[in-house]
């Protein structure tokens, strides 16, 4: 097995584009936006494409595991014995793995999750980012800015009101969630269930299946993303938290309907990045001359230049953190991201969300703007946003659940 080192080094393979950036999410074929419509024409709905070649079923629960990257399953394997037993027996015809959206980062996934739609299109392309009409910078996850209305910032209907008047479409994830401006922009339509712990919304997702009939269920678990911010991925604590995915998992096949499919995946994937290497940028004068606003995450950085910038100020900028940070980093203008197909296509309404000049962390790195960031958020350890296989690759688990015992068939 490779190391932790290697696998959260590499870029992706494949075909090099703008500013020697990796391949663009496989949008349309194997990414995080074809989960849900997957399921729903497996489910035999029409106007739905089966991309991800999932069995037809009546019933399909998505188990959504916040921070649950490809890689850190692979190293993490002997602390997930059941989910290793479905990796050696599931469905082989449904990929193992697929892309998050990008950036790597939980906005923009579970967008792409709820719509079907790449960054580009839903409009959720950061953590948070520039609002044009207001010239401000605004979260996009647990700290919505009261200005924004959700249902305009991302216009599109999401795949669970497009499912609603055809079966059951229900949500089972923390009741803080239920309402929440995130939900309302990009899975809002399904009939919400709340569960403060992981038993809770095991119960919730087994009672919430019994009845009859076709139904598609999204099942949220935070719990191992706190664990990897807080105490990095490759703590204990994120191990327990690991083997309680894995209980949770088991827990869910043995008591949903027999049959029913079950689907794990991830939003994004994770690295740790040590305290030696969450640099503070801001204090380098060359690398935010011109700059409005910055914005993103500490992986995934959005420079917004002032109106007046020239192209040259751009290339200028753009070189001024080649030089500091050199092969580190990815540095690319807004238009080389558009060409390279990283957004998908991208609406003109979108546009100027995204950073003028955008830097990705391509090694252990979190870069920071202390004039703007809290405190805390330099204490993070696990890290996520950017473009490298550790962050943008989580795994598609398929099986079929055993149900309970005695109710098989």
């Amino acid at each position: 097995m490779r190391d932790a080192a290697q696998n959260q080094n590499d870029a992706p393979s494949g075909t090099r584009h703008a500013a020697d950036l990796p391949s663009p999410p496989l949008f349309g074929s194997k990414s995080i936006a074809e989960v849900f419509t997957s399921s729903a024409a497996s489910l035999g709905i029409p106007g739905f494409t089966n991309h991800l070649s999932l069995p037809s079923a009546q019933r399909v629960c998505v188990i959504l595991a916040d921070g649950l990257g490809r890689s850190l399953l692979k190293q993490k394997a002997s602390h997930t014995p059941f989910i290793r037993s479905v990796l050696a027996g599931g469905q082989r015809s449904v990929p193992q793995w697929i892309d998050s959206a990008f950036p790597s980062t939980t906005a923009a996934s579970l967008a792409s999750l709820g719509t079907g739609l790449p960054a580009g299109q839903h409009g959720m392309v950061g953590y948070d980012v520039l609002d044009p009409a207001q010239d401000k910078v605004v979260n996009l996850l647990g700290n919505w800015d009261p200005q924004v209305d959700p249902a305009q910032w991302q216009p599109h209907a999401t795949v669970f009101e497009r499912l609603a008047s055809e079966l059951d479409v229900v949500t089972v994830s923390l009741p803080q969630f239920g309402n929440s401006p995130m939900t309302q922009a990009a899975l809002r339509g399904s009939r919400f269930v709340g569960g403060t712990t992981l038993h809770a919304r095991t119960a919730a997702a087994a009672e919430a299946m019994s009845g009859g009939g076709r139904s598609l269920m999204y099942f949220y678990v935070n719990e191992l993303d706190k664990a990897g911010h807080r105490y990095g991925c490759q703590s204990d604590r994120w191990e327990h938290q690991l083997e309680e995915l894995d209980s949770t998992v088991k827990r869910l096949s043995a008591t949903l309907p027999a049959g029913t499919t079950i689907l794990l995946t991830g939003d994004h994937g994770m690295l740790d990045v040590p305290e030696s290497q969450r640099i503070d940028y801001s204090a380098d004068e060359s690398l935010v001359a011109g700059v409005r606003h910055t914005a993103g995450e500490p992986r995934m950085v959005h420079l917004y230049l002032e109106p007046d910038a020239t192209d040259s100020h751009r290339e200028s900028l753009l070189a001024a953190w080649r030089r500091r940070f050199g092969e580190r980093i990815w540095a690319f203008s807004r238009d080389e991201a558009v060409e390279a197909g990283l957004f998908g296509t991208v609406r003109p309404e979108v546009a100027p969300r995204i950073g003028d000049v955008m830097i990705a962390a391509r090694d252990t790195l979190a870069l920071y703007d202390t004039r703007r960031a809290r405190p805390a958020s330099l204490e993070v350890v696990g890290q996520h946003g950017s473009l490298t296989k550790a962050e943008r690759e989580v795994p598609l688990l398929c099986f079929a659940a055993a149900g309970r015992k005695g109710k098989r068939g």
